[in-house]
């Protein structure tokens, strides 16, 4: 079990899947929307994928910067940004693949929430996958108390924006992209419901 640590971190298991299911290869270049301390990228980073990330919390941002795992495999500092989604420094169409692991249910609003999607989404290539798990109603809807608008307190406790299926699939439409897998919720008993929502973006077409 240390080796399998050693080797994967704390790597989400759904993006694993993706891993084993041949959507990500080293040759990519990966942007993590949201990186924080690094949880998703030992992997990759071990397997030669050329890997950036953004975070707004500085201290997650320095924290990776210190991984013994980012020197060894000889990855500049500047990888690594602190940054909102909303307002990314990385170029337009940059990325293969962009990760964004528990982070979108963080929004204040929908404006917000629109603003942190777009900016994940500007930097995926055309062809390139978007990895999203966030917060949902599916499957507990009646267990959730709204606040305001689609910020709910959940039986956890925690308050979170929350998404359901209609919502995403309009924002699959109005982005351009088309989901790779269907939606898929996980239902934790009495608590949440974790929702993977997997996007290709279309290519442009030629003229």
């Amino acid at each position: 079990m240390r080796d399998l640590a050693e080797q994967f971190g704390q790597i989400d298991i759904y993006l694993f899947d993706q891993l084993l299911r041949g959507r990500l290869v080293p040759s990519m270049r990966v942007f993590d929307a949201g990186c924080g301390t690094g949880r998703n990228l030992v992997y990759l980073l071990r397997s030669g994928f050329d890997v950036f990330g953004a975070d707004s919390d500085e201290r997650a941002i320095q924290a990776l910067r210190r991984l013994p795992i980012l020197h060894e495999a000889g990855v500049p500092p500047d990888h690594f940004r602190v940054e909102r989604l909303e307002a990314l420094s990385f170029p337009d169409a940059f990325a293969d693949v962009v990760l964004s692991s528990a982070v979108l249910h963080f929004a204040r609003d929908d404006e917000q929430f629109g603003a942190m999607l777009r900016g994940s989404w500007r930097v995926l290539k055309p062809g390139g996958m978007l990895f999203c798990r966030l917060a949902s109603t599916i499957g507990m809807e009646a267990r959730m108390r709204q606040v305001a608008g689609r910020r709910y307190q959940l039986p956890d406790g925690s308050e979170r924006y929350l998404v359901d299926e209609p919502m995403l699939m309009g924002w699959t439409r109005d982005l351009g992209g088309d989901l790779l897998d269907p939606l898929k919720t996980t239902v934790v008993q009495d608590e949440r419901c974790m929702t993977t929502w997997i996007l290709r973006k279309r290519p442009k077409r030629a003229r």
